[in-house]
């Protein structure tokens, strides 16, 4: 009996069910077409027993017990409706056999690996080093040891700046000791806008004269001069005002001890002192240049560094009066106060806006009650909230008095706050009453809670009376020019006590650019060491605080102390602050993009969560800023290659704190070949010998040798370093003796490579197209080989083992790329890829490197990787070649790539495309080309998504137009009326350029509808591919066209050929892109608001300063105003008279 079958049945989108076939059953036997016998039989009713043969193309099978025979069909097609499985469509379609593509994988995968290999000298160095397999020492790497280590180095080097800052304080207070004021004093001295300049017949300006300049390589090649210091003085104060010339004179007496410092430690970079009065000495001497408004808005009392020294941490209210007689242009001065007085905040205060007329109103309604930490986002939050404020109504400050003491005080209760110094500040154009009974009830008698009044009107002396009587200070302001002046008084009143004290705290800075040390490898991160200097002079009980001193450390010092060849590949240093912000960390990128100048807004308090993201519960980051020793370990995706990659590990962390200041110093090694270390031996001669060679070349941010300590080394290369010191030649040099002896083995073991490569150069049969350009190897000791098979001028890419090309080279935080990406590969075979940073610059060339393995277990180390570097067009020419071939024995194919039917990739296995028809795809991601099959891919998981999100990451910036009322246009425009003087300057970063280049766009005062770049929560999608799937064939339903596609691996490679039918147009399918998706909360108004409320409220921990002053019985409150002069005396005898006036 023989059935005719037919059965299709559609179950999803990409799942279909197809049958037709004819079966006859003979018998007891069942007949079966060719091709079927795989899909029937898997599941048979409970009646049937089947057997299968698969030798035959019969199956055949026996009832249990005797059935009908006219009963037999009509059972045999039941089984075969509810007995076959239901199966997805596999299996390559007719039109692309998967045995011809495997053939052209093959073909391909042989030649490109024997072209690698053999042009590389892989073999051969895997051997070489194999010859010292017996002697040489495999060790699991101590991280506990390694990190104490590394943090007792960068001790030593804090040390050493904090000391000579510290004689820079005795040098000053003792300078000013010996000086007696002269209000007549004249004095020239070498203002930094002024050197060197001439009038019009040619002779020096006053303050200017004739000043030495010359490039220094360790200032980058700026100008400097080492002999003497200069000083700059604010637009918007007299270069001749007698405080100035007082305070420059005796400040000259620095000089010496700059020098001094200098030569005691070469690796010290700029060095300064801040004046009280403003003005601001720095060494090296530098000429400092105006913007286009012949503007110097660098104000030395408004820097972190300053504020930090000169107060201790503070919990402030301040207090806005928005009654009616503060419109116009009040309003103006008292936004422009507020926004003055948050810049003076830093990352350990915590600070409340309050605005008050009949009612209170606080500015961000959600934080009601309690107080935030001053961090720039929380400050750029209120000063966006400022524009929303408009006078009305009558000003009664005492319930707002009260509430800002209420504030204080529960929030000091809570213990998140400062617990150090507490200060409202009072911006207003009235207030004269003394409110006896409000501050009786919360800050009498101690007086622990300092009041400032920032008022607009007259009488003066009467609002300076109210403020003496409670303990604070007054200022008068009447024009924008006077904000930063008046607003800056309060930090020497808050700064008493610690002069009292005499307390010469150290303070440290968190990390920040200093782009006057931009070269070429990008910008200067920084930390500045700053301790107060008072004076001892007998003067009044109340202290003078007369500024600042500070010296900066380059970041990149610290970076040279790492033992990079004991971490391993992927292995890092970091370190954080006391408020978990990174001070130094690999991915810490304070540019929105390489190459550009534009610095992140929130660079310098990017906190350590943001980049370790997946501890989500910041077990690490907590444990760190409370200056723990221990060890964390947590699987973690790494971005590599400009964020397109990712490299999954387990990280093993280990962390402890630096002595003497507030940063907390960790490494991560990754477990496997990471966490292993071996050392071989070679005799020193041997060693020498090899690494002189030409073609070797050492990491230039590794320390083998520190030739920065001492002047007459700074010329040395770290090889000639070496060589004298291990000859015994300059036995004084620090060298890393453990490191050099590795290096040694390195290039003994990798020396054979030299000849071997100029054998093939030297071969004119070889390489005669030229395909191969460049063939080079690094080891895990820094130390690189290089050879070139043609002219240097003829490289396709020539920034390629360039400090250009960085993530190309060894440098102080990584591994080159090539050498990370090998080291994951399966040992033997290569990674190829088109590098990111040429591939847009129409430099074509595609790199195969391998990583070399000691052993032959996974606890072995990675010692070295080599690779090749040769033009796309022959890579591609040889890909085309394989394809083809074919099995056809009269050699007519079946299938090639040449057919329009047909579109043939190669891409890797981040899936970016290397070949292709068309040039113009080549480098692109596949999913963004055939968006179909890459969605088919992943569903099969033959790829795979990672998805990296970082939560309104500092690091993480989306371009977003900000709409700004009209009015707050108008403030901007009044604020231009006002940029030849001091207010808003403060904005500026600590660096030499930006001292003098205004924004002129106010926090505050932004224009309507800027475009900006602000932090958002935001998922970065990256792709690998399944190691364990080598070939895979799909179908994909395009609008009811069934199209397939075969993708087979490349042996021995990262890469994959994928072949597709072009028959069905899948236009319709979305691609698959790697483009950043910023996410969007789908909330009422009520959530959004609340969401943003729980993040401004939200507070990850910290550890408080050790340092505290907040207030002193001593003090001499009398001093307590600017706009007049009164004597003590004066002061104390009228004082009982306002009060008892005022009282009444």
């Amino acid at each position: 009996m023989c059935v005719s079958l037919s059965l299709s049945h559609s179950l999803t989108h990409s799942h279909t069910l197809s049958l037709s076939l004819s079966l006859c059953t003979v018998g007891d036997v069942l007949v079966v077409p060719r091709g079927w016998r795989r899909f029937i039989g898997f599941q048979i009713s409970s009646t049937l027993l089947l057997s299968r043969d698969f030798s035959p193309q019969i199956f055949s099978f026996k009832p249990k017990q005797k059935m009908p025979g006219e009963c037999s069909s009509s059972v045999l097609l039941i089984w075969i409706l509810i007995g076959v499985n239901v199966l997805e469509v596999s299996g390559s379609q007719p039109g692309i056999p998967l045995s011809v593509v495997k053939l052209w994988a093959s073909a391909f995968g042989g030649e490109i690996k024997s072209i690698s290999a053999k042009y590389s000298g892989s073999q051969l160095l895997q051997k070489k080093y194999k010859e010292f397999e017996k002697s040489v020492k495999v060790e699991e790497i101590d991280g506990v040891k390694l990190v104490k280590n590394l943090a007792v180095k960068m001790e030593e080097v804090f040390r050493k700046k904090a000391e000579a800052t510290r004689r820079l304080v005795e040098a000053a207070e003792e300078a000013h000791h010996e000086h007696e004021e002269n209000p007549d004093l004249q004095y020239e001295y070498y203002n930094a806008v002024l050197i060197n300049e001439v009038d019009e017949v040619g002779n020096n300006v006053e303050l200017g004269g004739e000043f030495l300049l010359e490039p220094n390589d360790h200032f980058n090649n700026l100008s400097v001069n080492l002999s003497l210091s200069v000083v700059q003085v604010p637009t918007n104060m007299y270069n001749k005002d007698p405080d100035i010339v007082n305070g420059v004179y005796w400040s000259e007496a620095l000089n010496k001890v700059f020098v001094d410092n200098f030569e005691r430690d070469p690796t010290l970079i700029w060095q300064y002192f801040g004046s009280a009065k403003g003005f601001f000495r720095q060494y090296p001497g530098v000429k400092w240049h105006p913007d286009e408004h012949g503007v110097i808005g660098f104000d030395c009392r408004n820097r972190k560094w300053y504020i930090q020294a000169a107060t201790s941490p503070k919990d402030v209210v301040i207090l806005v009066d928005v009654s009616g007689s503060m419109k116009g242009l009040r309003l103006t001065i008292a936004r422009q106060t507020v926004s003055s007085i948050l810049d003076t905040l830093g990352d350990d205060d915590f600070f409340n806006i309050i605005a008050y007329n009949q009612e209170i109103h606080y500015v961000e309604p959600c934080l009601n009650g309690t107080l935030v930490r001053a961090d720039r986002t929380n400050k750029d939050h209120f000063r966006e909230h400022l524009d929303k404020l408009f006078a009305k109504g009558i000003g009664l400050l005492g319930d707002a008095l009260a509430e800002a003491f209420t504030i204080l005080n529960d929030f000091n209760q809570t213990g998140h706050g400062s617990v150090c110094s507490q200060a409202i500040m009072l911006v207003t154009d009235g207030a004269t009453e003394m409110y006896d009974d409000v501050f009786e009830k919360y800050n009498w008698p101690e007086r622990k809670v300092l009041i400032f009044k920032y008022v607009y009107a007259v009488p003066l002396l009467q609002y300076k009376m109210c403020v003496c009587y409670i303990s604070g200070y007054f200022s008068q302001i009447s024009t924008l020019a006077d904000v930063q002046e008046n607003v800056m008084r309060y930090l020497h009143v808050m700064s008493r006590p610690k002069v009292i004290d005499h307390e010469h705290d150290t303070v440290w800075t968190e990390a920040y650019v200093d782009s006057a040390l931009n070269d070429k490898s990008g910008p200067s991160l920084m930390t500045t060491v700053a301790m107060p200097v008072f004076s001892t002079k007998n003067e009044t009980v109340s202290g003078i605080l007369l500024g600042v001193v500070g010296t900066d450390i380059p970041l990149q010092e610290l970076m040279k102390l790492i033992p990079k060849h004991m971490l391993g590949i992927h292995g890092y240093a970091f370190a954080i602050t006391n408020n978990g912000y990174i001070l130094t960390h690999p991915d810490l990128r304070p540019l929105y993009q390489e190459g550009q100048k534009r610095r992140k807004p929130n660079y310098s308090s990017v906190d350590l969560s943001e980049v370790e993201w997946e501890d989500k519960d910041d077990i690490l980051r907590n444990a760190m800023v409370n200056r723990r020793t221990g060890a964390f370990s947590m699987e973690v995706k790494k971005t590599v290659d400009r964020g397109r990659r990712v490299l999954k590990m387990h990280n093993d962390y280990y962390y402890t704190d630096i002595k003497g200041t507030p940063f907390s110093v960790g490494v991560a090694l990754s477990r496997g070949h990471g966490k292993y270390f071996f050392r071989g031996n070679v005799s020193v001669e041997a060693g020498l010998r090899d690494l002189e060679q030409p073609d070797v070349a050492l990491a230039d941010e590794w320390t083998y040798c520190n030739t920065e300590e001492q002047h007459e080394h700074r010329h040395l290369t770290q090889i000639q370093a070496i060589k004298l010191f291990m000859t015994g030649k300059r036995p004084h040099l620090k060298c890393d003796r453990e490191l050099i002896q590795e290096v040694l083995f390195d290039a003994v073991v990798t020396a054979p490579l030299e000849a071997y490569w100029t054998g093939l150069a030297l071969n004119k049969s070889e390489n005669s197209d030229k395909g191969v350009e460049i063939t080079f190897l690094g080891t895990r000791t820094g130390l690189s080989r290089t050879n070139l098979f043609v002219p240097a001028d003829q490289l396709s890419n020539q920034d390629f083992l360039t400090a250009e090309d960085k993530e190309g080279v060894f440098n102080a935080d990584h591994f080159p790329l090539w050498y990370k990406r090998a080291a994951e590969q399966v040992p033997g075979t290569f990674v190829y890829s088109i590098p990111f940073s040429t591939a847009l610059e129409n430099k074509s060339v595609v790199l195969a490197s391998t990583a070399i393995q000691l052993l032959d277990d996974r606890k072995s180390p990675i010692v070295a990787a080599v690779g090749i570097q040769m033009k796309l067009e022959f890579f591609q020419r040889k890909f085309w070649t394989a394809c083809r071939q074919c099995t056809a024995l009269d050699g007519k194919c079946s299938i090639s790539c040449d057919n329009e039917d047909i579109n043939c990739y190669l891409i890797d296995n981040n899936g970016f495309i290397l070949v292709t028809e068309e040039q113009s795809q080549t480098g692109l991601f596949f999913g963004e080309v055939e968006g179909a099959v890459m969605n088919k891919l992943l569903q099969m998981g033959s790829f795979k998504r990672s998805q990296i999100q970082y939560n309104m990451s500092p690091r993480v910036h989306c371009m977003h137009t900000i709409n700004l009322s009209s009015k707050a246009c108008c403030h901007a425009f009044s604020y231009l009326m006002f940029m030849k003087t001091s207010a808003s300057l403060f904005l500026l970063e600590f660096n030499l350029y930006s001292w003098w280049n205004v924004d002129l766009s106010v926090k505050a005062q932004r224009p309507r509808g800027k475009t900006m770049m602000v932090p958002c929560d935001t998922v970065y999608p990256a792709f690998v591919s399944e190691r364990t799937i080598k070939e895979t064939t799909g179908n994909i339903d395009c609008d009811g066209c069934i199209r397939s596609f075969v993708i087979q691996q490349i042996p021995s490679s990262n890469l994959f050929m994928v072949v597709v039918d072009n028959k069905c147009d899948c236009s319709s399918a979305p691609p698959v892109t790697m483009d950043p998706i910023e996410i969007m909360y789908i909330l009422s108004r009520g959530n959004t608001d609340s969401l943003k409320c729980d993040r401004l409220k939200f507070q990850k921990d910290r550890k408080k300063p050790e340092s505290c002053h907040p207030f002193h019985p001593e003090e001499n409150a009398m001093e307590c105003g600017s706009a007049t002069r009164l004597s003590s005396g004066l002061t104390a005898a009228l004082l009982p008279l306002i009060a008892a006036t005022i009282s009444r």
